[in-house]
């Protein structure tokens, strides 16, 4: 497993949740990787959770690989500018996988309410925090990628199709992270870049716990208030789905496309960390879709 060795990533948005797990699994698999975020051991970000980017790092470093965080708001286009330029000099002129994981939506989606009830200004927060920040990130990460004429390019989202989400801001961010990644995908296929939007399933992140008051350990008392929740998976399902991708070298035939944890976890016969395989598309399908 310890096939990217050599390799650099970038994490972009690795405080937390599915940002953290990715980064651990590359790490597993040897590389070294680049987690960024707002939320340090000394300054708290807007989101005010206790997830640091410093322990994401160390747990890269215990996973196997090499972990440096920095301290990098994807807003700013000189923020990350100063950052592309320093992994850049650092790695030699080395970047091998991005990853645009930068949401921090959750707080600024109004569940319930339609584009003329929400507030414009959380909706518009939304757009540049999960869309912009994205594509200012791509702008200065793609050139490194193509001057080494290969890559894997990483969008994570919600979802696989552009059906709507329940929030018109919510669903506007998803759907463009899928379109960004096909829209790169035919950008860059001169260069052997792959473009992919890869999506989890019902995330059973540090913050969900927290919503629904348990831990890791009792989660499945959550179903009580939340029924789908039976369904839901672990950070480490997507991170594993990412080391995969990163380890595929017939990787490029999935440029282009959205992917999901469960059809991967069929492709590649990961499972989850209790041993699992949840299948958020089948169990969507059945228990979801139907009843609406």
């Amino acid at each position: 497993m310890m096939n990217l060795k050599n390799q650099t990533a970038i994490v972009a948005g690795a405080t937390r949740g599915a940002g953290r797990a990715m980064a651990i699994k590359l790490g597993e698999a040897g590389a070294t990787v680049y987690v960024t975020g707002r939320t340090t051991r000394e300054e708290t970000s807007p989101m005010q959770r206790k997830e640091t980017i410093e322990k994401t790092a160390e747990f890269v470093n215990e996973a196997g690989g090499l972990g440096i965080p920095v301290k990098v708001d994807h807003t700013d286009e000189e923020q990350v500018r100063r950052f592309i330029n320093k992994v850049n000099d650092e790695q030699n002129g080395r970047l091998d996988i991005l990853v645009n994981d930068i949401w921090g939506g959750d707080p600024l989606t109004e569940w319930g309410k339609d584009v003329g009830d929400h507030d414009l200004h959380k909706g518009l927060q939304m757009q540049k925090q999960a869309v912009q920040a994205h594509f200012i990130t791509s702008h200065y990460a793609v050139p490194i990628l193509k001057k080494n004429n290969k890559g894997l390019i990483v969008e994570i989202t919600d979802g696989i199709d552009s059906k709507y989400r329940g929030n018109f801001y919510y669903s506007l961010a998803k759907i463009s992270n899928i379109h960004m990644a096909a829209a790169m995908a035919q950008d860059l296929k001169d260069y052997h870049i792959t473009s992919i939007a890869l999506t989890p399933g019902f995330l059973r992140s540090e913050a969900m716990l927290d919503h629904f008051g348990v831990t890791e350990e009792n989660w499945k008392e959550a179903v009580k208030v939340e029924k789908h929740f039976i369904a839901s998976e672990t950070p480490y399902y997507i991170g594993e789905a990412l080391k995969h991708l990163a380890l595929d070298p017939d990787v490029r035939r999935f440029n282009g496309r959205t992917l999901s944890t469960w059809e991967l976890s069929e492709i590649y016969g990961f499972k989850d960390v209790d041993g699992t395989q949840p299948h958020w598309g089948n169990y969507f399908k059945k228990h979801v879709e139907k009843q609406n």
